[in-house]
């Protein structure tokens, strides 16, 4: 069958439809499951409802209730949906998953789907519900579930406990090896978001990313304060907005974290995410400032890598030292400035609260987020003529300088493509992104670090290497002037971040 038309609602996602569509109308006979997770607010169900109505099917939203309601609101989606209803209540879930995919595999010639929502809020009280997903894919593979079938059925179970969803197909899990989708929805990126939120200015682009990111959820929940045009106009969107203790988003983190079932005991989880916002990105750091050690902390860290609140960067050149960051822009904002603010927020000195806070700002969320969209450029949008030749992935690199004794952090390295872990390797790119103006003492840094690079134990940098300044407030005349002799050397703005390659 033909791909489905995109909704004319659905922004961007082009890969995510195609790959959906493919996945729900493919002919192969019998039973697949496929999954979709991501994080709250990242457009899943909307694109899911839209997929649903293109093909036809059965979009069921599970809620928070005990394993009976549950059943019978399934039920009752069924019936709603397709015109039918069991004879008699569903038993058990193994009982409501096979009847459901009878009904749908005898509905007419064309491929079916059935979605199921917000899956882990089944899962919480029925654990054995992947254990009745299995037995039925198994009835179905063996020939008896599907005998009767005239079509093929697709069962979609998609959630934002990020950490549920992605233990559905690992480790010792029965779904594990089973399903034939298996799509993590991301965040829109810089560049896709200012799109979305239809912002011209730059700088205004920007600094609402900084804030909110890429969570599509977030344009409608602050509608009714417009969107900003110019960067100044930032404050006052945010004092209606995430900074408004009346509004949702005033209280995001919490929604966020307590999405996940996994997270139980909130105050070490709270406190692990402020030590990373406060820039503690090393296991031993992130440890310090809990008073515990890192074995100790080893499976929080691990529950909120999968739960998708930190990412863990390898460093490039060096095993066994992973660096930690805050994953989301708006959980890294409430806690630096939602949580220490909570009281005066709460009486309504948002802008007074902001003006005290800027240095913080700039400095701990302006100065981290810019570093991350550089990385993304480079990995996306860069071309290969601005890298000095292919690269692989670019990630932060820590720096040592023996003779002063100091250590310094290039934020933004490649190595050349194909270049192997535990070899000896080649680095391809190397630059340094300050969210400020920089001047001719920037080129000298650089300089100074690709030299210290150089002369590491196993490391070269390519014939071809280029060294890129990244700055979102621009560059000196002087530092423009060394860079055109240069041809090793190039300068990126936000204009080339968001427009250029």
């Amino acid at each position: 069958m033909d791909t489905p038309a995109r909704p004319r609602g659905l922004y961007d996602r082009e890969a995510e439809w195609e790959d959906l569509s493919r996945f729900v109308l493919s002919p192969r006979p019998g039973l697949r499951v496929g999954i979709v997770y991501g994080r709250r607010r990242y457009g899943k169900s909307y694109l899911l409802r839209r997929l649903v109505e293109a093909v036809g099917g059965v979009y069921h939203l599970a809620l928070r209730e005990e394993r009976r309601p549950a059943l019978d609101r399934f039920a009752n989606s069924l019936s709603r949906q397709l015109q039918w209803a069991p004879s008699q209540p569903f038993r058990d879930w193994s009982d409501a998953m096979e009847q459901a995919a009878s009904v749908l595999g005898a509905r007419g010639t064309q491929p079916q789907v059935l979605v199921i929502d917000e899956y882990p809020y089944l899962q919480q009280n029925s654990p054995e519900l992947d254990s009745a997903l299995q037995a039925v894919m198994d009835e179905t593979a063996a020939g008896g579930l599907a005998e009767g079938w005239a079509a093929p059925v697709s069962i979609v179970l998609c959630g934002s406990a990020m950490s549920v969803m992605t233990q559905i197909l690992s480790g010792t899990s029965p779904l594990r090896g089973r399903a034939a989708l298996d799509m993590p929805l991301a965040a829109f990126d810089y560049r896709q978001a200012r799109g979305y939120w239809g912002i011209g200015d730059l700088d205004a682009a920007f600094a609402v990313d900084t804030v909110v990111g890429g969570a599509a959820g977030y344009k409608d929940l602050t509608a009714d304060a417009g969107i900003p045009t110019r960067r100044k106009g930032l404050p006052e969107w945010l004092a209606a907005t995430v900074l408004n203790p009346s509004h949702v988003l005033f209280r995001e983190d919490d929604y966020l974290l307590r999405e996940d079932p996994r997270v139980t005991d909130e105050a070490t989880y709270y406190s692990l995410l402020q030590a990373v916002a406060d820039g503690r990105t090393s296991p031993a750091k992130i440890a310090e400032a809990l008073g515990r050690t890192s074995n100790d902390i080893s499976h929080h860290l691990g529950v909120m890598t999968t739960a998708g609140f930190v990412v863990r960067h390898e460093d490039l050149l060096a095993d066994r030292r992973p660096v930690y960051r805050i994953a989301d822009p708006i959980v890294r904002f409430h806690h630096l400035i939602n949580r220490r603010h909570r009281a005066q927020l709460e009486d309504r000195h948002a802008l007074d609260v902001w003006s005290n806070a800027d240095a913080t700002y700039r400095s701990q969320i302006v100065g981290p987020h810019f570093e991350s969209i550089c990385r993304l450029w480079v990995d996306r949008y860069a071309a290969e003529e601005t890298l000095g030749g292919p690269a692989d992935t670019s990630a932060s690199v820590q720096v040592n300088d023996r003779r002063r004794r100091q250590a310094f952090e290039l934020d933004v390295v490649a190595l050349r493509q194909g270049e192997q872990k535990g070899k000896a390797k080649t680095v391809q790119f190397l630059g340094e992104a300050k969210a400020y103006r920089l001047d001719a003492d920037a080129l000298t840094r650089l300089d100074h670090l690709a030299d210290l690079l150089a002369g590491r134990s196993g490391v070269t940098l390519s014939p071809s290497a280029k060294r890129l300044l990244f700055s979102a407030e621009g560059f000196t005349s002087e530092l423009i002037a060394a860079a055109t002799t240069r041809p090793d050397v190039g300068l990126v703005d936000l204009q080339r971040l968001y427009e250029g390659a």
